[in-house]
């Protein structure tokens, strides 16, 4: 197993990896709307999402994958009414067959963030 880290994503606020390699597949832990610059939570729903698929990009990137790669997303809501934007934007960045994929709420997510998104991609 090796640990896949890119200083273009939020540090893991945790005893976690940001992603981690293990034959051909990757695993990204889950993605908070966080800039990688300030450590800070982005302001608003719609940039909160755009910033977590900008830190999963930025992770596929540093193990030599893209999008195309992702196989499995798990989207974490603090809001199910954000489902319909969420999925206006999550459009966005992967194209048809689309990955498998569930989106649920949630009480509570770390730094009180919106969204929360891991991903699974394979080689």
């Amino acid at each position: 197993m090796q640990s896949v880290m890119t200083h273009r994503a939020p540090s893991a606020i945790g005893p976690y990896s940001q992603a981690v390699l293990k034959n051909n597949t990757l695993f990204i832990s889950g993605q908070l709307g966080i800039d990688p610059t300030t450590g800070n939570l982005v302001e608003g729903f719609d940039a909160q999402v755009h910033q977590v698929f900008a830190n999963i990009k930025a992770i596929l990137d540093a193990a030599g994958m893209g999008f195309a790669h992702v196989v499995k997303c798990s989207v974490f809501l603090s809001d199910l009414n954000n489902f319909s934007a969420m999925n206006e934007i999550y459009a966005r960045y992967f194209n048809s067959p689309y990955p498998a994929r569930e989106a649920i709420q949630v009480s509570r997510l770390p730094k009180d963030g919106m969204i929360e998104i891991s991903v699974t991609a394979m080689r």
